[in-house]
């Protein structure tokens, strides 16, 4: 069953040390729905006061935390208006048939040209007299859209938490880049957006960087585990879903291939940590008995450093489209289906700021909780969505 509806306005009475993360995957041209969630959240008492981000997640966290709260919303709507702006004024016919042939398009233009601000084809003359790139695309135009849109001061005055996630090529390992830890500059985020044999490997602090999202889309796990843990309510944005339909076609089965790879690491990450998480709240109920002559061994005092008091709450907010959008919705960043995209995560997460079941109290033995109130809601009434 669904949680109850409370009121949207309601200000938040949960015990949690932090109020709120925003976990944010990798995925592309997918991630103007990710901004759609933000601009709901930018509108409740749920701030964000960590942003995390893998790929196209970095992109947008990076612009979330290096703008001031008021002027976020609109500096996003500058990023996926610039980097849509091939298609604005491309025609649109009613019907399935002109859909397919819009988003077709589409994803060919960011093929064959690139998209404006974020990466374009190499130059041909360079080419030429510099023998072939490592990479289909050129990404320096992302340097100077970050420049632009994110004030890397603000981050590294660390008004918001920021961690974005690249692996490095030579050791294969995933490494965060935190502004509580280092101090955050354009190729931070660039190297996290390095998906091969796309885009180049961005060079940082002199090793070379990719995609996180060759090892773990989200950063999920980084943010729950960080030490200290603290009690926090984590809005988890996923735009690959877990589950999906049955496919049918070669495109459906490149689609859905897709959607697995890059959201059954995000499950099991959360999986494992809930799992982990449940035994430090037992074992902390369980030292409570323990007689005070036993604390005092070695074996409760390793277990004591184990045991956890914190709640994790993460709400899942995932993008679920009602139609199949093909193998090439990551990079189809058409602006109609921009929007499309945008509106639904606004949408979304409006339901799950309504519902609000991290507000009822945890049992005791319960460190973490999952929420996915979208699923929920489906479940319940189909129709209510649609």
């Amino acid at each position: 069953m669904p949680a109850k509806v409370t009121d949207p306005t309601a200000t938040p009475a949960a015990p949690y040390d932090k109020i709120a993360a925003l976990v944010l995957q990798g995925g592309g041209a997918l991630g103007s729905y990710q901004a759609g969630v933000y601009e709901a959240l930018a509108g409740s008492h749920y701030i964000p006061d960590w942003v995390a981000g893998i790929s196209i997640g970095a992109i947008n966290a990076a612009i979330i935390a290096g703008n001031e709260p008021e002027n976020r919303v609109v500096r996003l709507r500058d990023f996926w208006d610039l980097v849509t702006a091939p298609s604005s004024h491309w025609p649109r016919l009613p019907g399935v048939f002109f859909d397919e042939m819009y988003r077709h398009a589409g994803a060919l233009s960011a093929l064959a040209f690139g998209q404006p601000g974020f990466f374009e084809r190499w130059d041909s003359v360079a080419w030429f007299f510099g023998g072939f790139p490592a990479s289909y695309y050129d990404t320096s135009p992302l340097r100077l859209t970050l420049e632009r849109f994110v004030d890397f001061d603000r981050i590294n005055a660390r008004k918001t938490r920021f961690s974005v996630g690249a692996v490095n090529v030579r050791t294969g390992n995933l490494t965060y880049f935190d502004n509580h830890e280092i101090e955050i500059r354009p190729e931070h985020v660039m190297a996290s957006c390095a998906l091969p044999p796309g885009f180049p490997a961005v060079e940082v602090d002199g090793e070379l960087f990719w995609d996180g999202g060759l090892v773990s889309n989200t950063p999920l796990q980084y943010v729950l585990s960080y030490y200290p843990r603290r009690s926090r309510l984590t809005f988890q944005v996923d735009i690959f879903p877990a589950r999906g339909p049955l496919p049918r076609t070669i495109d459906e089965v490149l689609e859905r291939a897709k959607e697995i790879q890059y959201s059954s690491r995000t499950r099991m990450g959360t999986d494992q940590f809930r799992a982990m998480h449940d035994i430090r709240h037992n074992l902390n109920l369980l030292l409570e008995k323990v007689p005070e002559t036993l604390k005092a061994r070695p074996e409760a005092r390793f277990l004591s450093d184990i045991a956890c008091v914190t709640t994790m709450d993460v709400a899942q907010v995932i993008y679920r489209p009602d139609n199949l959008q093909g193998a090439s919705k990551d990079f189809e960043f058409s602006r109609a289906t921009m929007e499309s995209r945008w509106a639904q995560g606004l949408a979304d997460a409006g339901e799950v700021l309504r519902a609000a079941p991290w507000l009822d109290a945890a049992p005791p033995e319960v460190g973490v909780r999952v929420f996915d109130v979208i699923r929920d809601l489906r479940a319940a009434s189909p129709r209510r969505l649609d």
